[in-house]
């Protein structure tokens, strides 16, 4: 059942529709637009969140074969997807109305590697109000980033959650300096050594 709402919002049927599938956490938004990164064939993503007493602002950020002006345009429409396993693409979509039913919003920048190779990529900016009612909680990053590195292990992660005074960050190129360059980031003890490595921070 959708949640019923303070404020009078007129809703397209899209926005209806991605009302009805709305995420409960950030976190697993933020895993669905990685998605999108890493079937972009990037290598590195960056996912940074920032957080203050009045804002949170989230970004995502890769190195893909990046987008161009004509999908640009269009990836904010829930009915947009470049994939062929799924019919209606809403990751993009979906934050954008979490953002801006806040009173905050998003920014697209995206370069493509045939035309810019050693700058290509995409960067999504997001920014929450996280007083407002309507606000997503972020949720469990700790999940997020693990089930990240379980599913794409060849891909690497920088990983940085700014919150207040005190900041906590994972880069797997570190890991692979100290693991070696073949260790598979999707084994069980890595895994749980890294839940343990953030988990130990937030706390």
């Amino acid at each position: 059942m959708r949640r019923h709402r303070k404020a009078t919002v007129t809703c397209s049927f899209a926005e209806e529709l991605i009302y009805d599938i709305a995420v409960k956490e950030l976190s697993l938004n933020i895993l669905d637009i990685v998605q999108n990164s890493i079937a972009a064939e990037a290598d590195l993503v960056e996912i940074t969140v920032t957080e203050s007493e009045e804002a949170l602002i989230l970004s995502v950020k890769d190195n893909g074969y990046g987008m161009s002006e004509e999908i640009l345009a269009a990836v904010q429409s829930p009915f947009f997807t470049t994939r062929t396993t799924r019919r209606v693409g809403m990751g993009i979509p979906l934050l954008k109305l979490e953002a801006e039913q806040t009173g905050g919003g998003i920014d697209i920048v995206s370069r493509q590697r045939n035309v810019c190779p050693d700058c290509c990529g995409t960067e999504i900016v997001a920014r929450f109000n996280i007083n407002h009612i309507d606000f997503t909680p972020l949720g469990d990053m700790i999940a997020t980033i693990v089930t990240l590195m379980q599913g794409a292990p060849e891909v690497d992660y920088v990983f940085t959650h700014i919150k207040h005074d005190r900041s906590i960050v994972l880069d797997t190129r570190d890991m692979r300096l100290i693991l070696g360059e073949d260790a598979n980031l999707s084994d069980p003890m890595v895994l749980q050594w890294v839940k343990g490595m953030l988990m130990e921070q937030y706390a």
